[in-house]
């Protein structure tokens, strides 16, 4: 009778280990319009799916195509420095270089092989990073969109902290615990720090959710930012689905000159559309924000949603053909760079 009654603590001794593992701790301080005192939070977002959700999708998934693993060429090295312009480079998924009045920042920066707590399974990339690490010109920032393996890529962290001494993280309230060695800068939305030269980073709202492991949903603060110096501002949204808040952020903050969106990883819609942008969404967000360009980005390196490998960018080309006059909206090749007009 003994064992037959320590079964139910052995199972629920698993089951917190494994909700435990790969979590972080939750973030704590004063509760605000979007922190509830456990969970960040955007108000009026739609709800995020939840584990029901996710069995649905799995159990009934139909997978666009994607290519086996291509060797491809890298891009040329970017520029060292851009004085009095603004450049953007697509380097793969969320990771762009965005170069203005002499500074570099990187964005939800990887080049991991794979998007995964560990090395041998998780989502693996399609194709190699458009720009080798190599030739990345001196890096002075870091901004990380939230705490998914995808986005905050902690290998890619420490090899920049290793070849760039200097450069500083930003990452969203309680990301910093991720990894500590990182000596990560943490914002609030709305709130700002100076990178020099006349440039500053502030972080804004996203509809998105955060999460390691199993315990820590929505513990840690996930956010986009505004880059902004005497050429102007650039937009990075991370992860977000569509929602009033680029009005805000256009209202708050003023149009951007760039802005970076995401396209990929929407599919099925009814499950990713809170948290995720399709093409069509995308160009919605370009003109709620009144971004005078647009750059796509988080298709074609990791197969996440159901969307096939060329699927959001060629839906946006047709989108943009059917708008007349058609935005300013680039779809970049892995390891394009062009300036910004």
């Amino acid at each position: 009778m003994k064992y037959l009654l320590a079964i139910p603590l052995l199972v629920a001794a698993a089951a917190a280990v494994g909700c435990w593992t790969f979590s972080v701790p939750r973030y704590r301080g004063p509760r605000s319009d979007h922190f509830d005192g456990e969970r960040f939070f955007l108000k009026g977002a739609p709800p995020v799916q939840g584990f029901k959700g996710f069995a649905k999708w799995q159990a009934s998934r139909e997978r666009g195509p994607w290519r086996p693993y291509a060797e491809l060429p890298p891009g040329p090295p970017p520029p060292r420095r851009v004085i009095g312009a603004m450049r953007v480079t697509f380097v793969n998924h969320a990771t762009t270089l965005i170069q203005l009045d002499g500074i570099n920042v990187l964005t939800d920066p990887i080049w991991s092989d794979r998007a995964s707590p560990v090395s041998f399974a998780g989502p693996r990339r399609a194709r190699p990073a458009g720009i080798r690490f190599e030739d990345l010109p001196p890096i002075d920032a870091v901004v990380v969109s939230h705490n998914h393996y995808d986005h905050l890529d902690v290998p890619t962290l420490r090899r920049l902290r290793r070849a760039f001494p200097r450069v500083r993280i930003f990452v969203g309230l309680g990301n910093g615990a991720v990894e500590p060695e990182l000596r990560a800068e943490e914002l609030d939305w709305w709130q700002g720090a100076p990178l020099g030269r006349g440039v500053t980073v502030t972080a804004v709202p996203s509809q998105h959710f955060s999460n390691r492991g199993l315990c820590d949903r929505d513990g840690t603060l996930f956010a986009s930012y505004v880059i902004s110096g005497s050429s102007g501002a650039a937009y990075f949204a991370g992860d977000t689905g569509y929602g009033p808040h680029f009005a805000e952020i256009r209202r708050r903050m003023g149009a951007p000159r760039l802005a970076v969106l995401p396209i990929g990883a929407y599919k099925p819609v009814w499950f990713m559309s809170a948290v995720h942008m399709s093409p069509a969404d995308a160009l919605k967000a370009h003109d709620d924000l009144g971004a005078a360009t647009s750059v796509a980005m988080h298709f074609g390196t990791f197969h996440l949603g159901d969307d096939g490998q060329d699927e959001a960018p060629r839906e946006l080309l047709r989108a943009l053909e059917a708008r007349k006059p058609s935005p300013r909206f680039w779809v970049l090749g892995f390891g394009e760079g062009r300036d910004v007009p």
